[in-house]
């Protein structure tokens, strides 16, 4: 069978044109991943703001699933990658079949979830009977129905990890664009459907996840040549699950963390009003825009890392770290700028009334101050997963969210005015940037610059 030459080119490419061959696609696929929840919250906004309110709510469960359906990904997109880079194809080929069976049992856990948790989460926040309707009808239908995105995500993570992020984008593309036509028909009953309401969003959502997954899968079967599957390969094996959730555990628990915080953060709100509540739903919407392609810069630099890292190339990875920081800030940089300058056009996207718009405007400013350093601890957080090293980024994440940022919102909420939470954004977020400068300096001396050392001791 001849070889294809994909993977083996993230040791030999040159750099910037690598990079960026990988990344866009990648950038350009998480961003219509982040269409998913802000499409679903834009036409929900137009129910009423209680079904908003609903949608905000039900989000720490969506991200736990999300969490665990990237995260997995990543563990196995670092660990094929690693695999192929030290020419073992067979480990490779037995860590991406195990991939899909880890996704398959984590769409089994959500399932009991959906049947018989989602109500008691619901009434754990609000005691709003409509936001509770609302809440658990959109958030039932994406437990219920979650096996979609838990294949969608494993089989983008296998495309990426041998280079081929066209391929993932295009799998994205599906799904984005499926829920965008579909959410307004079912939504609102058009074209002879029935009227679902929130329901309807997530019923959309859903279905673009299962398109993209067929999509993926097919793609995955017919051009990931890097990638052969046999019966066995599908036998769980221990070591292989091991070394996929060496890096995949500290990147579930560091998004786990973020549900953890956003339920937090809801209850914190929901004391002065639930258009507060909207409003930071709204908030973390239109900052996955932001966010969501740096996700996408560090999947197309974690394949790259983990390659030279299993190839022992250390000039290779310090080079692909600073092009994706460079990068990251000045994605920020742009986001940082947008809300400062327009605030209220941003909100009015989602039907916001004055209320919502005279809160949500001062909010979004003073939120946006984090985004000036967020870019650079987004990618060290991604370095440190590329490189074995997945505990520093969960640290970095509990610190950021739990330790520092819910506590900040609590002591700051007991000042009675609610716009002086949201100053504890960029309060944790100076304590990630110490942590991540302090753990990035420690990777330098213990892992790249012995490696170097070899190196040069060998020429």
């Amino acid at each position: 069978m001849k070889h294809d030459q994909s993977a083996s080119r993230m040791g030999t490419a040159p750099m910037g044109p690598l990079l960026f061959s990988l990344a866009i696609p990648m950038m350009v696929s998480m961003l219509f991943q982040a269409l998913y929840n802000v499409v679903d919250s834009i036409f929900v906004s137009y129910i009423s703001e209680a079904a908003l309110s609903a949608v905000s709510l039900a989000f720490p469960i969506q991200n736990l699933m999300i969490a665990f359906a990237v995260g997995t990904g990543v563990g196995v997109n670092a660990y094929v990658s690693k695999s192929l880079g030290e020419g073992n194809r067979a480990e490779a080929n037995r860590a991406a079949a195990n991939g899909l069976l880890l996704a398959l049992c984590t769409f089994v856990a959500f399932l009991v979830f959906g049947l018989v948790g989602v109500t008691a989460f619901m009434n754990s926040q609000t005691e709003d009977p409509a936001i509770r309707r609302y809440g658990v009808d959109y958030l039932s239908v994406c437990c219920l129905f979650s096996l979609g995105c838990m294949i969608q995500c494993m089989v983008e993570k296998l495309l990426s990890a041998t280079g081929r992020s066209h391929y993932a984008m295009v799998t994205q593309l599906v799904g984005a664009l499926t829920n965008i036509v579909m959410d307004p028909i079912l939504i609102f009953g058009l074209f002879g459907f029935p009227r679902m309401e929130a329901a309807g969003a997530a019923a959309a959502t859903v279905a673009g996840q299962f398109l993209g997954a067929f999509t993926g899968l097919y793609l995955n079967l017919r051009h990931n040549h890097d990638l052969q599957f046999c019966p066995g390969d599908f036998r769980p094996q221990a070591r292989t699950i091991r070394r996929i959730y060496q890096v995949g555990i500290p990147s579930i628990a560091m998004t786990s963390v973020g549900s953890v915080m956003t339920f937090c953060m809801n209850r914190i709100l929901i004391a002065f009003s639930s258009t507060a509540v909207a409003v930071f739903g709204v908030y973390f919407k239109m900052q996955s825009f932001i966010v969501m392609p740096l996700i996408g810069l560090n999947n197309g630099m974690v394949p790259i890392i983990a390659y030279n890292y299993g190839a022992r190339k250390p000039e290779r990875i310090t080079r692909v770290v600073r092009m994706a920081v460079v990068a990251a800030v000045a994605i920020m940089l742009l986001g940082f700028a947008a809300a400062q300058l327009c605030p209220g056009v941003l909100l009015s996207i989602f039907n916001a009334g004055p209320d919502m718009l005279t809160l949500g405007e001062v909010a979004l400013r003073i939120i946006s101050i984090h985004f000036i350093i967020a870019g650079f601890n987004i990618v060290a957080s991604a370095v440190f997963q590329a490189l074995g090293r997945g505990v520093m980024a969960l640290l970095v994440s509990l610190v950021r969210q739990l330790f520092v940022l819910v506590p900040a919102a609590w002591l700051l909420s007991l000042s009675g005015n609610v716009n002086t939470i949201w100053w504890a954004f960029p309060i944790a977020e100076v304590a990630s940037l110490l942590m991540c400068s302090l753990f990035l300096a420690h990777c330098y001396r213990t892992v790249i610059q012995p490696m170097a050392d070899r190196t040069t001791a060998a020429a």
